[in-house]
């Protein structure tokens, strides 16, 4: 599987065109739909008021990101983190129009429309009809919601690329290749420890050997035991 980046934002509104900016961006990075452990995250400065009813929402204040790096400051940073991989988003147009704005406003590329993923669209594909929000699929899939108090960039990304993983059937796909790990090691197991069959038979002792045998019984067993009686005769019959 290709490297692919799971992307979360929060804004001060719905609309870029209307002067909407970006307040918060989280990143995760995933190599075969699984967290490598990399992610990117900041807090970003609009440049412009926060509303209390998107405060509500995300909780980032208007005092939290008074000392935030502006996007322009980041977006660097942003870029290399994304590099060529595809970019994975819960309603992935709102995004796009958010990302794509504010990397216009700093003269650098978009990342174009064909290298979003869409979770939304995935989701609508495989349950019709149902609510396919990221708290309605968490749900769904069984993630646990316990650390979103808040909804939160990095949070966000994080429980999207669970949900990620369940769609893409991914977890299957890892059991299956986990059973087939099993049956191989297994199977090598098997030819290492048995030979082919029938065996030969082992070679027959010799009369040193047994006489070697027949002493030892002797030293060990006590002659009041009923193998103590025997262990003078032992070897006898054999050699008559």
């Amino acid at each position: 599987m290709s490297r692919e980046i799971v992307l979360d934002t929060e804004t001060t509104g719905f609309d870029p065109r209307q002067g909407h900016r970006m307040v918060e961006i989280g990143c995760i990075e995933l190599d075969g739909l699984l967290p490598t452990g990399r992610s990117f995250h900041t807090l970003i400065n609009p440049e412009r008021h926060i509303d209390d009813e998107v405060v509500r929402v995300h909780g980032v204040t208007n005092e939290k990101v008074k000392d935030a790096p502006c996007f322009r400051d980041v977006a660097d940073q942003l870029h290399d983190f994304i590099g060529d991989a595809p970019v994975v988003a819960h309603n992935a147009g709102f995004d796009r129009a958010f990302v794509n704005y504010e990397l216009g406003l700093c003269g650098r590329l978009e990342i174009h429309v064909d290298r979003w993923v869409d979770t939304l669209g995935l989701a609508q594909k495989r349950f019709p009809g149902m609510a396919n929000s990221l708290d309605a699929l968490c749900k769904r899939f069984k993630i646990s919601l316990a650390e979103r108090t808040l909804h939160g960039a990095l949070i966000d990304a994080r429980l999207l690329a669970s949900v990620y993983l369940e769609l893409r059937g991914g977890r299957e796909r890892s059991l299956d290749l986990a059973s087939d790990a099993i049956r191989n090691g297994v199977a090598a197991v098997k030819a290492s420890a048995y030979g082919p069959r029938p065996r030969p038979l082992a070679p027959l002792s010799t009369a040193e050997e047994r006489d070697r045998h027949a002493a030892f019984l002797r030293s060990v067993l006590a002659d009041t035991s009923l193998w103590g009686r025997w262990a003078p005769e032992l070897g006898k019959s054999e050699e008559a």
